[in-house]
């Protein structure tokens, strides 16, 4: 495991997700993506991203159902 590429920046999420920085910022602020602050910075671990997207995927289709 690469601690160093499991840690996301604010920026490298926004990359990730294809979304701007002020709406990851916003979700991370209100706790709506799993986030953490490190030295006054929001961080993400890709992990726990992961498998927030496939609760929302897993959501939306069955919704859709």
């Amino acid at each position: 495991m690469n601690l160093e590429s499991d840690i996301l920046t604010l920026d490298e999420v926004a990359d990730y997700l294809k979304a701007g920085k002020r709406t990851i910022y916003r979700l991370a602020q209100k706790g709506g993506i799993p986030a953490f602050k490190f030295g006054g910075t929001w961080r993400f671990r890709r992990q726990e991203l992961d498998l927030w997207i496939a609760e929302r995927i897993k959501g939306h289709k069955e919704k859709s159902e």
